[in-house]
């Protein structure tokens, strides 16, 4: 998604009276701005593609980890207020690469890099994300990558 579209997805949820999507794309608006500031950039200038995907990552990521947070408070009015958000901000990732080929890529990479044990598991984690780009959450790496550490113990 390009700049100019997340703004055309702002006007489309104003015209359509969405307000739980306006409310997410204003945000991602707003989170952009903060982040071309952040990187010394003017507010005026634009988002790459990549940046904005990283930036509705990171909105994912924040409404899961608050969803656990409030209904672990027995605060279900809001987490359903986030889980709402969250499908919003779902809908604009792209479609997740298959798990078995997660898996085959982590397997290749472990064996690439002669990785054992799990002191490395950082390690293998990053070389796997950067072959990935982003084409997967990192908590499913994450999995994967203990996954294979707990057949290698066992």
């Amino acid at each position: 998604m390009t700049h100019n579209e997340l703004k055309e997805r702002v006007k489309d949820a104003l015209r359509a009276h969405d307000e739980v999507r306006l409310l997410v794309l204003r945000g991602l608006l707003s989170a952009g701005t903060n982040e071309l500031v952040a990187k010394g950039r003017k507010p005026t200038d634009e988002l790459t593609p990549d940046e904005i995907l990283a930036l509705i990552r990171r909105g994912v990521k924040q409404r899961k980890d608050s969803i656990e947070q409030f209904t672990k408070g027995s605060r279900e009015d809001l987490a359903a207020k986030e889980r709402a958000e969250l499908a919003v901000l779902e809908s604009y990732l792209p479609a997740s690469m298959p798990r078995e080929h997660v898996e085959k890529v982590v397997r290749e990479k472990a064996a690439a890099l002669g990785i054992k044990d799990k002191s490395k598991q950082g390690q293998l984690m990053g070389a796997v994300m950067k072959e990935l780009k982003g084409g997967v959450d990192g908590e499913t790496v994450k999995e994967i990558v203990e996954a294979l550490f707990a057949t290698f113990v066992a």
